[in-house]
């Protein structure tokens, strides 16, 4: 059966794109190669007990009236899925020699605390802190879609959000004058990007940064939840959601793609599904690249010449007979940094393989929330990430396979070490569990090519004009991807929802 929309892949924008349809009555059908629905987004149980994320730590845009709460108010799901919020008052808790900083939700606090640490620069922080909240709202207003009115209403701040559209976030703080130890506790969130200061693009992480202000949060019933509420979105509206299904051709003619063959990898059969229109969540350069390239525009080949985003190393852990709120951890996330300097700390981890002193980030889910448990009831979740790259771990696992094992340990051991020191000194001791994730952890399980973790890398030239959006130049077929849109939970909601505003002309978002 020809359903409206075929969606190939379930990621968290194709779940929202696809229950936002089935809403409004359309017949949608999602194929998905993983035994789990929700791309990064899923969900995994290991030894029975202990439930993990595979990617999602924190989201921001929850709150009434921003993106995923109005997109769940239309699926009338904004009663059902609730997010808790992380402590206002520090809901990253930066941590360096020498330096600690807890970041408030409040600029004129942020200012304060820094200024109260380097106040010979008291006067540049605050000219910086208030161009990145100029610099937000001028990306609100060049966000699509585009208003032209409210464009020339607010002329000056759009231009001079403009300037920086090739600036990096290192390029700023240069601008700004910044001290190096500034500079430092203001980027350490940097595995939210898996970029350091002086590759990551100045408008990427304003829009971290100060989506994180308005408001960071969690998911109450954890984020199994909020994808399975969509996945159910979609069924009790008629569509079907299909797993274990690996697209391996799109059918095309005249730039026309009206389906897809796909194996089924529990019988290895193959089945061929007709949509009419086909939405592509798989990586758009690997979904281009098996139709073949010359079935598309030089425009958007163009488009699609983009840089994969670096991996990364994830820890996922169990404490026993430990409550980790008696050594300062609770509703926030901490940002860990051995390096003053997060560039050199970040090339001796991703250039060099050394982790002998890492920088990473500590989430602890068991304290976000007590609606959901996701172990047993003496155990805690602590979870552990940093950059990792791809080649090396990739060449470790092809050619020594007790090396790769040693390598992930090693990393795992360095972060431990750390944490002992700095934070837990007994952590090891209370350890009951603890499995470790590469970059070919992703490549496996997430389907993403180098095993990327935010689709295209949040640098300059992939966040410019020249980024991908959803037109393919071909016939009922759009883009609907992180690398289509922009990486995240909030703005993965966008992606999906701006897309279906596009194809159905029902405006939720402003």
């Amino acid at each position: 059966m020809k359903t409206d929309f075929l969606i190939v892949g379930s990621g968290l924008s194709a779940l929202v794109f696809g229950a936002l349809m089935a809403n409004a009555g359309k017949t949608v059908r999602v194929l998905e190669a993983h035994e789990h629905p929700g791309g990064f987004g899923h969900t995994f149980t290991m030894a029975k007990k202990y439930t993990f994320n595979a990617q999602l730590h924190y989201v921001w845009d929850c709150g009434e009236g921003y993106t995923v709460n109005r997109v769940l108010q239309k699926l009338n799901l904004d009663k059902k899925v609730t997010f808790e919020r992380y402590d206002p008052n520090g809901f990253d808790r930066m941590r360096m020699p020498g330096y600690a900083l807890d970041i408030p939700s409040d600029s004129q606090e942020l200012i304060r605390r820094l200024s109260e640490l380097f106040p010979q620069d008291a006067k540049n922080i605050r000219r910086f802190v208030l161009e990145v909240e100029k610099t937000s709202a001028g990306l609100k207003k060049l966000a699509p879609p585009l208003d032209p009115g409210e464009l020339l209403r607010h002329l000056g701040e759009v231009l001079g959000t403009a300037s920086y559209l090739n600036s990096t976030l290192q390029d700023v703080f240069d601008k700004f004058k910044l001290p190096q130890a500034a500079q430092t506790l203001l980027a350490l969130q940097w595995p939210d990007f898996l970029l350091p200061p002086a590759r990551l693009s100045f408008y990427a992480w304003v829009i971290l940064f100060t989506g994180y202000q308005k408001g960071a949060f969690y998911p109450t019933h954890h984020f199994e939840h909020v994808i399975q509420s969509l996945v159910n979105a979609i069924e009790t509206n008629g569509g079907e959601v299909l797993l274990n299904l690996e697209v391996k051709q799109f059918t095309i003619a005249d730039k026309t793609v009206a389906g897809v063959r796909a194996m089924d990898r529990i019988t290895h059969q193959t089945r061929e599904f007709a949509g009419e229109t086909v939405i592509c969540n798989i990586d758009p350069k690997k979904a281009a690249q098996t139709i073949g390239m010359e079935h598309f525009s030089k425009a958007v080949r163009k488009k699609l010449d983009y840089d994969y985003s670096p991996s990364n190393f994830m820890a996922y852990c169990a404490v026993k007979d430990l409550d980790l709120r008696d050594y300062g951890f609770g509703k926030w996330n901490t940002f860990h940094s051995g390096h003053l300097d997060l560039n050199e700390a970040f090339e001796q981890m991703y250039e060099k393989n050394d982790f002998s002193n890492p920088s990473f980030a500590i989430t602890t889910p068991t304290l976000l929330t007590s609606e959901h448990r996701d172990c047993p009831e003496d155990c805690q979740i602590i979870e552990f990430l940093t950059v990792a790259n791809y080649d090396y771990f990739k060449h470790l696992k092809d050619s020594d396979r007790k090396a790769y094992r040693q390598k992930k340990a090693e990393i795992l051991d360095s972060i431990l070490d750390a944490v002992e020191k700095q934070y837990i000194p007994n952590l090891r001791e209370h350890l009951v569990f603890k499995v470790t994730g590469s970059p070919t952890t992703n490549e496996r399980f997430c389907w993403c090519p180098s095993g990327n973790s935010y689709g295209s890398s949040l640098t300059p030239r992939n966040m410019g004009l020249g980024r991908l959006n959803h037109q393919t130049s071909l016939k009922n077929f759009y883009f609907c991807n992180a690398s289509s849109g922009y990486p995240g939970f909030a703005p993965t909601f966008w992606t999906g929802a701006i897309l279906y505003q596009r194809l159905s002309g029902d405006r939720i978002l402003g």
